[in-house]
């Protein structure tokens, strides 16, 4: 299989989607270079004793907005490469859903499995460090969060020794997707899916595009192949299963399985925790190689693990007609074209998979803020809803029983506002460039690079730095 430079394949969709566009091309080349990349090498004791030389990167590809903001993932697959790439996608991705940061990412190249807990937190602590050392890390400057192979547990630690090595009232925002004990937000957690949901919803509600795949207007019935049950994977299964969708195929690292009938992932999540592998799950046909499952056949398929997993190599055997894309960069530019000519519907990654940093931004301003959301107004709501409630009473002669009064006059919690500030910024953010799409008659990939490119480039003509 030939190797894609990922970074690459990013600036081919940006260059693509710049044609559309009639900003300067001195302002287009900054927009797309990557203002700085700190490689960071430092030594890890490991529990027998013996030195390591730990390799890990932060990028921070624009600041047109700040902070800067993005995840750090644990894994041997990192490299400058991927971490440039990623950042350049999290400045498109902000800028698509309207989110207010520059794009930055970070990542430490290690095989995590083969660390203990001790060294995992070592590496981590150390790293955040070095991040402060250089100024690559504060709640105004740049802002990690949870990424492959890392969680809540190691944004605890870069938080903790972020506060070691600082003083200052706005801390906890150095840092997102924390444990909500330390000022995390409701709903972080299965942001990313929940957001690659209700993108997958909003294109599948569009009557228009699902008559041209030859597809039932809407969600429901729907028959849905997953790669990856991680994070995002997980949480966009669950999700699409309970929105109606039918889920007949998942891929992992061991295999994958597939079953027309219909796979329960509660059930399948289950059998893994207890055996350890999701082969041999019920009446599933076990499929070998792993990649084999992406073609087998499908309405929707949700690449949900890395990069470059649909390659031109196999994306004429690719039989889904809608690539839903929760990884980021799943799909190379040339296996795009393929899927296109065909008549796919791609959803991109930087739109769809903007759930996990829209939801970051909200526990970011929680913490700016230091109010808990629906903490002002919760009662107050329920209180009013529950004096209409009365009101309809006395003048209708009905009575309500107490679990229709609770129904009637919930007010909003944190996680309420979380989901519903969610759902409202990626069906806006689809319309936006479905809209964009039908204007220059572009893919959706092309529309969002629009869409970011345009916005962009605004806030840097608005930041007054050219002459």
């Amino acid at each position: 299989m030939p190797q894609f430079k990922f970074f690459e394949q990013v600036n081919k969709n940006f260059d693509k989607a710049s044609q559309y566009t009639k900003h300067d091309s001195g302002l287009l080349d900054q927009i797309k270079i990557c203002n700085s990349v700190y490689h960071i090498t430092f030594p890890l004791r490991r529990d027998n004793g013996d030195i390591e030389v730990i390799h890990a990167w932060r990028a921070e590809h624009s600041n047109h907005k700040q902070p800067t903001k993005g995840g750090v993932r644990y894994s041997y697959t990192v490299s400058e490469d991927e971490i440039t790439a990623l950042s350049a996608l999290m400045t498109y991705k902000c800028a698509v859903v309207d989110v207010p940061f520059g794009g930055a990412k970070g990542g430490v190249k290690i095989h995590r499995k083969n660390y203990s807990k001790s060294e995992i937190e070592r590496i981590t602590r150390r790293y955040t460090y070095e991040l402060n050392k250089k100024n690559y890390i504060g709640p105004g400057v740049d802002v990690p969060a949870p990424d492959y192979g890392t969680s809540e547990t190691e944004m605890s630690w870069i938080l903790d020794t972020y506060n070691a090595l600082n003083t200052g009232l706005d801390n906890e925002g150095c840092v997102t997707g924390k444990p909500i004990a330390e000022g995390g937000v409701h709903g972080r957690t299965e942001a990313t899916g929940r957001g690659v949901f209700y993108g997958i919803q909003e294109a599948c509600n569009n009557k228009e595009d699902m008559k041209m795949l030859n597809l039932n207007h809407g969600l429901e019935g729907k028959t849905v192949i997953i790669q990856g049950l991680g994070n995002v994977g997980t949480y966009s299964a669950k999700f699409l299963q309970k929105g109606g969708a039918k889920i007949i195929g998942i891929a992992e690292i061991e295999g994958g399985i597939y079953d027309p009938g219909g796979i329960d992932i509660d059930k399948l999540l289950e059998f893994r925790e207890d055996t350890g592998s999701i082969l041999d799950f019920d009446d599933a046909k076990n499929i070998k190689p792993s990649s084999k499952t992406l073609e087998m056949e499908c309405d929707i398929l949700v690449p949900a693990a890395l990069e470059n997993q649909i390659t031109e190599d196999n994306a004429q055997n690719i039989q889904a007609k809608i690539i839903a894309e929760a990884a980021n960069g799943p799909t190379t530019s040339s296996a795009h074209d393929i899927l296109k000519k065909r008549g796919c519907l791609i959803i991109p990654d930087h739109y769809l998979n903007a759930g996990g940093v829209t939801v970051s931004y909200f526990e970011w301003l929680k913490n700016l803020s230091h109010v808990r959301f629906g903490r002002l107004d919760k009662r107050f709501e329920e209180n009013a809803f529950k004096r209409i409630v009365e009101a309809i009473e006395s003048v209708s002669g009905k009575k309500f029983t107490q679990e229709q009064i609770n129904m009637l006059s919930h007010g909003a919690s944190e996680e309420d506002i979380v989901e519903s500030g969610l759902e409202e910024t990626m069906v806006v953010a689809y319309n936006e460039i479905n809209e964009i799409r039908k204007k220059h008659d572009v893919d959706l990939r092309t529309a969002a690079y629009i869409s970011a490119i345009n916005k962009i480039a605004q806030a840097y003509e608005q930041l007054g730095i050219f002459p």
